[in-house]
């Protein structure tokens, strides 16, 4: 946990500091609403995740989740419990089985579940993925770069 919160905070730190270089100068118009309140002009300098998002696939993935959580003994796992770390390459290994269903089904094939449960599975992966990425600081995408567990193989 304390990891996480050092991690949110640097990165929050960095984008507050990438934040200031596309910040609207002080001189920038400002809205006015109905209500009275104000705020700076500065909508299309932040990032519009209302717009970059669809809230259609975030609904379904949000079931394909929930239907996930109950496990094989029968209990259900908190949501968030892949945030605690899942290896790289258990991620790309199913990411490469889930990439095959969809593929299959956009050939006119039939994957191991539904379309929608195997493009919500690449989904999964590809956060998961990225979210394990994010949180190695120092990552540096190279050609001889290896996943931590494989880091001493050479």
């Amino acid at each position: 946990m304390a990891e996480q919160k050092e991690y949110l905070t640097s990165t929050r730190s960095a984008r507050e500091s990438s934040a200031t270089e596309a910040a609207p100068a002080p001189s920038a118009p400002m809205r006015n609403f109905e209500t009275g309140a104000t705020r700076n002009n500065s909508d299309q300098a932040e990032p519009d995740y209302e717009g970059f998002l669809s809230p259609l696939v975030i609904h379904r993935y949000g079931e394909y989740m929930h239907k996930h959580r109950v496990q094989a003994n029968g209990k259900l796992r908190d949501s968030d419990n892949w945030q605690r770390g899942i290896p790289l390459t258990s991620y790309i290994k199913s990411m490469w089985r889930h990439f095959l269903d969809i593929w299959l089904f956009h050939r006119g094939g039939q994957g191991r579940d539904t379309l929608e449960d195997a493009l919500c599975a690449l989904m999964f992966n590809a956060m998961g993925y990225l979210h394990e990425l994010l949180k190695t600081k120092d990552f540096t995408p190279t050609t001889d770069w290896k996943p931590a567990e494989h880091a001493d193989e050479k």
